[in-house]
């Protein structure tokens, strides 16, 4: 018995019809629907990403004036 991915169950509770005929090897009629939506993904894959990094440069960036900031009024001080 061969193990079942959780992809597998996914596809099955969207569409069953599909989930078979992918099973039993039926080629895809649409194909260039699907080549336009792995590309639609990947593009997005790219945008999360960049917002992660961007996101995590501004923080960065904060956690230096904020430092920055202290060492000032620090020198101020003495």
């Amino acid at each position: 018995m061969r193990p079942i991915r959780s992809s597998e169950i996914g596809s099955y509770l969207y569409c069953r019809r599909a989930w078979w005929y992918r099973k039993i090897g039926t080629p895809s009629e649409n194909k260039a629907e699907l080549a336009a939506g792995t590309e639609l993904h990947r593009k997005h894959g790219r945008q999360v990403l960049a917002s992660a990094l961007t996101r995590t440069l501004g923080w960065l960036l904060l956690l230096a004036a904020i430092l920055t900031l202290v060492a000032y009024l620090a020198f101020q001080v003495l």
